[in-house]
């Protein structure tokens, strides 16, 4: 009820502001939560890719420099991110008339395919370094590795530095608290594009915990080389999944798939509800509720019944009503359009606004085409 009587406040009595906090998701907005959090997050992904970098390079630990690489491609999802979130906010304009929100759901399937490649990359190297432990001999599978990794650091022992671990441990926690913030953010504006980012964090985090028991393991464990494959094997399959499903996600909003159940069900108890600031409300029926995802919007249609006697003034009010209701009360909601039916009339079949394609054309078409023709080919004789 706070909520709903801020969201009143904020809009000062305009009608047609459905804008709810989308607005200030902008990126020169700095005190915005999801701006904030996203910017957060890539300065960590820098200062981490350097840390790690650099840690792995010091203490000889090859997953922790190859989990500095994956904390680079983060910086280019956490700037895509950032910049989807500004853009789609934008109003809508003559040539966009829905407004920008497809331009987040692109971002989120950038990210999302982002995450996906990069599990897949990951899922091929701890599969040939695997090969190479079990099934090459010791100096087939030395020449290997020395192909793989023909940079690499020594110090003149084998495996990592136990000193490694504090810095595998700290990005764990760092990235754990990340992983929080923006999916708390990104559950309160509903944005798959924030979503995908922070399942980016927590694989961040569920990497760092296989770094941290690989060094652990080096460190600890006698003949614990297979440790470092198996554990990049399960995170990079955890990769996959994780990318996949935001992918999927992604691919039916921009293929314009419907709107949420509970969307709908919050859509028409808002509706509902609405009726009864309008006289005669209680003759209206709310008859169907469908809508379209667009980014962090919701694009709304409203089928209600009126008495087929009513003017155009009479529904006119009814629709003020509900957008306004709507518009206030449903986070999301853009664009709020309603269709009025006679209520004597019998419910309509549904998608009955589409027009109906034809198989072949009416009969009366080809006739008049062969005519056509013939006159035309009468002329030409003559």
């Amino acid at each position: 009820m706070a909520s709903n009587q801020e969201q009143t406040r904020a809009h000062g009595g305009h009608h047609h502001h459905h804008h709810h906090d989308n607005v200030y998701l902008t990126s020169t907005n700095k005190n915005d939560a999801a701006v904030r959090i996203t910017r957060l997050g890539l300065y960590s992904n820098l200062a981490m890719a350097i840390a790690k970098g650099a840690g792995g390079y010091v203490f000889n630990s090859q997953s922790m420099i190859a989990d500095a690489w994956h904390s680079l491609t983060d910086l280019a999802s956490d700037i895509l991110t950032l910049a989807t979130v500004s853009w789609s906010i934008k109003p809508p304009s003559d040539r966009f008339p829905a407004g920008f929100g497809k331009v987040e759901s692109l971002g989120s399937l950038g990210v999302s395919g982002m995450l996906l490649a990069g599990g897949v990359f990951m899922c091929t190297g701890s599969c040939e370094t695997l090969y190479a432990h079990f099934l090459l001999d010791p100096a087939q599978a030395a020449e290997l590795a020395a192909h793989s990794h023909g940079h690499s650091h020594s110090h003149g022992h084998e495996g990592p530095s136990i000193h490694a671990a504090w810095l595998a441990a700290g990005t764990v926690l760092i990235k754990e608290w990340l992983y929080h913030a923006t999916m708390k953010v990104a559950r309160e504006r509903k944005s798959s594009v924030l979503s995908s980012n922070a399942v980016h964090h927590r694989i961040d985090s569920l990497t760092g915990i296989v770094t941290l028991l690989v060094i652990l393991g080096a460190n600890f464990l006698a003949n614990a080389a297979w440790l470092d494959p198996v554990g990049g094997l399960l995170i990079s399959l955890m990769v996959i999944r994780a990318g996949f499903g935001n992918t999927i996600s992604a691919v039916y909003e921009l293929a314009d798939k419907t709107i949420d159940d509970d969307v709908k069900k919050s859509v028409r108890k808002h509706a509902q509800a609405s009726l009864a600031k309008v006289s005669e409300g209680h003759q209206i029926e709310i008859r169907d509720i469908s809508g379209i995802k667009s980014g962090q919007n919701y694009l709304i249609d409203i089928e209600a019944a009126v008495p087929g006697g009513w003017t155009v003034e009479d529904c006119r009010e009814v629709e003020e009503t509900i957008r306004d209701q709507v518009g206030h009360t449903v986070r999301g909601a853009r664009r709020i359009r309603v269709r009025f039916i006679a209520k004597e009339q019998e419910i309509a079949v549904q998608f009955d606004e589409f027009i109906p394609g034809s198989v072949s054309p009416p009969p009366s078409e080809p006739e008049d085409e062969q005519e056509h023709d013939h006159d035309h080919g009468d002329k030409k004789s003559h």
